[in-house]
């Protein structure tokens, strides 16, 4: 078993064990209930200390990959199946095709998933930040958070602010339990039912539900490789005067894309000239190579609300992000998050303060750039040899954007299903719910045997496979 070790690479080589043994049985078609190698045999054959790879085939049993028999070692698990889903989840799921990614119920790769899949995720920085927390700050463990969030944590996103060219000061800046939280304090506290406000298309398929929620209209304006499309975003502005712009500014979720200097601008431009609120959207600003052009950082006249997310990156169960605004604006905010919820986790601020502090949460963005960056070079170059047609090239994030040249959607699905894959809905990420030919894919499983597969079976001089 040759696990390909590299340990000039910035990924830890126990993560690098748990991904090489998860594409080993997943490449050798290993069936359930048959027993690994020993450790012993796995760390001579690599070169890797026997306590590696038990790290590695603990977490591997963690994930439900691998289970343990007394006195048989690691043996491949059953996978999941349909009947271990919860029926509730499985209903939401149905109802809303975008929040799919959130279960693996039917074992199937889900080639748009929103987020970094389970085997990418470093624990150890972040059980240390916890362990620590725990030891050395009762108040976090046991208290609320302050009503703008934890002082510490706030001064640390202004630094990281800066690093961006955004202006930023803890006064001005509160957190949130993940962006989603924030776009909904910000709905709630700036729009009332039958007003109208500017999204992207195609978009962020949460947003448009949150939207739908508090009936509010939304008026599309076309996603360009460059950002919105602005010609057609001025004459919506001049025929509706909508109150506000929804806008995803960098590595843009779904299609990947980034705003050029001059969209930003211009757009600057248009929400002074039609007294436009812009929310600018930038989760993914931590998985961004180099700095970009951020609307906050034009904007002169509190003209834009910015919303960041660490969930992408460090974790999505460790639920905290921030809202960038005017300090009045905030103050409205910061009423309507105690009302609605008490505040946030104090625990999960504290911790996060904690790995900023130590430079572990800038190495962890650093490690995943690096293998993203990677993975979406083999990704467009697959895409590339089974003719799929990429909207743009993305240089940073999670997400390619593209469409295969089979005109036949129905047959591309059976294709995916055929491999083990799951794509995300056709009108996902449509404002209107019109479905659409293009598909949403994420670069970390872009690289999986499956994924690989899929893209060969859909070349279009290629005869489906079944």
């Amino acid at each position: 078993m040759e696990l390909r070790i590299d340990r000039q690479a910035m990924v830890p080589v126990v993560q690098q064990v748990v991904d090489g043994l998860t594409d080993w049985i997943v490449q050798s078609g290993v069936p359930p209930a048959t027993r690994l190698p020993s450790v012993r045999q796995i760390a001579r054959g690599n070169l890797l200390s026997q306590s590696c790879v038990v790290e590695a085939c603990e977490r591997l049993v963690s994930q439900g990959v691998l289970t343990t028999r007394q006195g048989s070692g690691f043996i491949v698990a059953a996978p999941p199946t349909l009947r271990d889903a919860d029926p509730e989840l499985a209903g939401f799921e149905g109802r809303h095709a975008w929040c799919s990614e959130i279960s693996a119920a039917s074992g199937r790769l889900k080639l748009g998933q929103g987020s970094l899949p389970s085997s990418w995720r470093e624990p150890d920085d972040l059980s240390y930040a916890l362990r620590e927390v725990a030891r050395t700050d009762m108040d976090s463990l046991f208290n609320y958070s302050s009503p703008l969030g934890l002082p510490a944590l706030r001064e640390q996103i202004v630094r990281r602010l800066k690093v961006l060219n955004i202006a930023a000061c803890s006064s001005r800046l509160m957190s949130t339990s993940g962006a989603s939280h924030a776009l909904d304090l910000i709905v709630r506290t700036l729009f009332k039912a039958g007003d109208c406000v500017v999204v992207e298309t195609p978009g962020h398929a949460p947003l448009f539900d949150l939207l739908r929620m508090h009936g509010i209209r939304m008026l599309e304006v076309r996603r360009t490789s460059n950002g919105p499309d602005v010609e057609m975003l001025e004459s919506v502005l001049r025929q509706f005067r909508p109150g506000a712009l929804f806008i995803g500014s960098h590595h843009h979720n779904p299609t990947g894309s980034c705003l050029t200097p001059a969209v930003a601008q211009r757009i600057v431009q248009l929400s002074k000239r039609y007294d436009l609120q812009v929310i600018e959207d930038d989760v993914y600003a931590d998985l961004h190579t180099g700095n970009g052009t951020r609307l906050a950082a034009l904007d002169h006249e509190g003209r834009v609300i910015y919303v960041g997310s660490f969930s992408k990156t460090l974790s999505s169960s460790l639920r905290v992000g921030f809202v960038l605004a005017d300090s009045h604006l905030l103050t409205r905010l910061a009423e309507v998050k105690m009302i609605s919820g008490m505040g946030c986790s104090r625990l999960a601020e504290a911790v996060l303060a904690r790995l900023m502090a130590t430079g572990a949460y800038r190495k962890l963005v650093q490690r995943q750039r690096q293998r993203l960056n990677a993975d979406r070079a083999a990704a467009l170059q697959a895409l590339e040899d089974a003719e799929w047609e990429v909207f743009g090239k993305p240089v940073g994030g999670l997400f390619i954007w593209a469409r295969a040249r089979l005109k036949d959607q129905a047959l591309v699905r059976s294709q995916a299903q055929h491999c083990g894959l799951e794509l995300s809905a056709a009108d996902a990420f449509s404002p209107s719910g019109e479905a659409g030919d293009w598909h949403r894919i994420n670069v970390a499983c872009a690289c999986d045997p499956r994924a690989r597969q899929f893209l060969r079976n859909t070349c279009a001089d290629r005869p489906p496979a079944f």
